[in-house]
């Protein structure tokens, strides 16, 4: 070879050089600006595959990456876990020095009304330098920060220290039985040499003037308990009602479910967060966040605290009505009325401790409570080498700001991982915004291209660093 570099009209550069030790060519060169237009790409088109769950339909988002990773000569596979409920899990080989990185992201979404959106919510319209859709921020945004993070390594002919692993799973939002939960139970050989699993559950917090909050790394999740609420009651024609009211008896039960307040408790995970955040705040509300147990004894301040709904969830267990069934018909008068209770349990609780004390709330015996779905309690095990790194990230990118621990109110599939004594750390290096925040679930989600121009320059440092470094 004569030294001179040669170029490959593709989104990277390659130069070639001779490999004197290890066989390998020069790493290659990223042209970042068609990398980030090709990932703008890719979103619209994987938010334009309808994945709403139920019923899931996520073999066709498993079927869209297999394409991508064929191509790139990455090794994939699709494992149903039933009909219809694909799972995709794509591997990039280490020499094995260093344990496996998971890079994990769910391919269903929840229900989306288009009657209720500015967009169509399956158009993955690019508009004013947004990318619109159901699932732009959770969980297809991050998915595709992921996958192009997997592409840029392969592009580039990086000789990897451990395996990174691609997996875009099943039914998460539906408590993730038919994706990750099936797959450690069914092929726990995938899962034998991983070291970090990175999930959504947390990212880089902006304030209103676009500045870095703080980095949030999520490492425990309340647990979630759902159950459902039956009553049983005299059936007949809505003319002629009796006192034995299946209905009637269910909103007496749901009264003094919303009249109920579960104590405070101020558990470490809560303690060590706030406390994290302390700096951040006014001087008086910083006394208060070093110890927030005792703070919280204030009954001025634990009124003031509890005014924000995160605070107030973050020490409480809670409780809401969510689902509400009875007759069909206006006329006719229900044999059952039931509803469902969306329960969300500090770290430690009990589940069947918190159902036997609802049963002494609701005060009736003949109402009927039954557990739809849940999970026992996780929290991650350290992994000192990211930590470093995200708060170098921190450091070299926003200042220094501050690397903190929430404790998560939802449930992510971090769990499953976590019970088997995986660590998985809620953390994509996606900037949102308090808008983007706030559009999770909501109406209109739609995800800055700038945000996920940074998530991917963010999430290959870091997968770079722990997987080649």
């Amino acid at each position: 070879m004569n030294g001179r570099k040669s170029f490959i009209p593709v989104a990277v550069v390659l130069v070639i050089l001779a490999a004197a030790a290890g066989g390998y060519a020069a790493e290659v060169k990223l042209d970042w600006k068609a990398l980030e237009e090709e990932a703008v790409s890719t979103l619209s088109r994987y938010i334009q595959i309808d994945t709403t769950n139920p019923p899931g339909n996520e073999i066709k988002g498993a079927q869209f990456f297999k394409q991508i990773f064929d191509r790139a000569g990455i090794e994939a596979r699709i494992i149903e876990s039933a009909p219809g409920r694909g799972n995709i899990f794509a591997r990039l080989r280490g020499d094995g020095s260093k344990k496996a990185v998971v890079l994990l992201n769910h391919m269903d979404v929840v229900p989306a009304n288009p009657k209720e959106w500015k967009e169509p919510p399956f158009s993955g319209l690019v508009k004013d330098g947004q990318i619109w859709g159901r699932g732009a921020l959770d969980d297809k945004g991050p998915a595709v920060v992921e996958l192009m993070t997997l592409l840029a390594l392969k592009r580039q002919n990086i000789p990897l220290k451990g395996d990174v692993i691609f997996l875009g799973t099943a039914d998460e939002e539906a408590g993730g039985a038919m994706g990750v939960g099936y797959l450690l139970e069914k092929y726990p050989e995938l899962f034998a040499n991983v070291g970090l699993v990175l999930n959504e559950g947390g990212g880089i917090r902006l304030g209103t003037d676009g500045k870095a909050r703080e980095y949030s790394v999520s490492m425990a999740e309340k647990t979630p308990l759902w159950l459902r609420l039956s009553a049983r009651g005299q059936p007949g024609h809505g003319s002629t009602p009796g006192s034995n009211l299946a209905v009637n008896k269910l909103i007496a039960a749901l009264q003094r479910v919303t009249q109920y307040r579960a104590p405070i408790k101020v558990v470490p995970e809560v303690q060590k967060f706030y406390a994290q955040t302390a700096n951040s705040e006014p001087d008086e509300r910083r006394k208060k966040y070093l110890d927030l147990r005792a703070s919280l004894q204030d009954q001025a301040f634990a009124a003031e605290f509890a005014k924000d709904p995160r605070n107030d969830a973050s020490v409480r267990n809670t409780m809401a009505i969510t689902v509400i069934k009875a007759s069909e018909k206006t006329n006719v008068i229900p044999a059952e009325a039931t509803a469902e209770l969306d329960v969300r349990l500090l770290p430690g609780e009990d589940p069947q401790e918190f159902i036997k004390e609802l049963k002494k709330i609701i005060g009736d015996d003949s109402i009927k409570i039954e557990v739809i779905l849940s999970f026992p309690p996780a929290t991650s095990p350290p992994h000192p080498e990211a930590m470093g790194i995200i708060a170098e990230m921190a450091k070299n990118n926003d200042g220094g700001v501050a690397v903190v621990s929430p404790l998560v109110r939802g449930f992510t599939d971090c769990h499953f991982f976590r019970e088997k004594g995986f660590p998985c750390f809620g953390f994509m290096p996606l900037r949102n915004s308090p808008l983007e925040s706030g559009m999770v679930h909501g109406i209109d989600e739609r995800i800055s291209i700038e945000s996920l121009r940074t998530g991917l320059r963010g999430m290959y440092e870091l997968v770079h660093k722990l997987a080649a470094d």
